[in-house]
């Protein structure tokens, strides 16, 4: 088997709502390197929030904020932040039609007050990694801060939520030319979330970029992921394996589903894939 890299994302993933990744799954992807292969993270996450029990792991990469940031070993490949203006209309936008907002920067995250009150109110459907962890943030487990203390110096991509889908079709009209805008397909009661990302940036951008200085082909890596901020991701892996709590629209984009995270997922993976060998 040629080495390959493999992509992980992060939440609902590696890990699940917050919570320290498994034994099973550190030790199988430290043995995935031990045998020649490379892992990366690849991630919606910002740097500020990938927190040490994630990176000890021991990660040859990582892909952070949907794409807008890569760095290999310390070395920054890739970093692209919009410009304040911008930030601003988005801001706008969102806000004359009831969607509000986190903003993520380079320093943490910084979020409305109206956002936080929606989340504190809102029943997640199970799978929806993404809306957990915004809930499980508000908890003081991750650096969130009110949009009051945002600095202003641009940001690498915003997080939304709203009650009415027709919310967020009214903004896509005014901004939808310049950012994609994925939307988690799920069934939740009382919110429905999502995030803009400059058209642009997306994770399988980034992977090619981890690629080029490995110098290694894209059909050799191998991308996990469970939203569908990860559809790039997994089609322009060689291999895209979406998780068993995955979203059916990215099981269907996927070529092959694992095991869900509560299950360990990552690490059956591995096993069927020869990782371990």
């Amino acid at each position: 088997m040629n080495p390959k890299i493999i992509f992980l994302d992060i939440d609902g993933t590696l890990i699940s709502e917050l919570a320290a990744p498994s034994a099973a799954v550190t030790d199988a992807i430290r043995t995935a390197r031990r045998n020649g292969h490379k892992v990366c993270l690849c991630t919606g996450r910002n740097t500020p929030i990938i927190v040490e029990d994630i990176l000890e792991i021991g990660f040859d990469g990582i892909v952070a904020s949907a794409g807008a940031h890569v760095e290999v070993r310390g070395e920054v490949l890739f970093d692209s932040l919009l410009p304040e203006s911008l930030v601003q209309e988005c801001l706008t936008v969102f806000h004359r039609h009831n969607v509000y907002c986190r903003i993520e920067t380079p320093e943490g995250i910084y979020t409305d007050t109206e956002m936080e009150q929606l989340l504190k109110t809102a029943r997640p459907d199970k799978s929806n990694s993404e809306l957990i962890r915004m809930q499980k943030e508000l908890e003081g487990k991750l650096p969130v801060f009110p949009y009051e203390k945002y600095p202003g110096n641009g940001a690498y991509k915003m997080c939304i939520t709203c009650t009415d889908i027709s919310s967020i079709e009214e903004a896509k009209k005014i901004l939808g030319d310049r950012f994609t805008f994925v939307v988690h397909p799920f069934g939740n009661k009382g919110c429905i979330n999502g995030e803009i990302i400059p058209k642009e940036i997306d994770k399988g951008k980034g992977m090619k970029l981890v690629c080029g200085y490995y110098g290694t082909d894209l059909k050799d890596t191998i991308a996990f992921g469970d939203s569908m901020n990860d559809y790039e991701m997994l089609k322009t892996a060689g291999t895209g394996i979406a998780m068993g709590n995955a979203c059916e629209e990215l099981k269907a984009a996927a070529d092959l589903v694992c095991e869900s995270v509560w299950e360990d997922g990552i690490c059956h993976g591995f096993k069927r894939l020869g990782l371990f060998c």
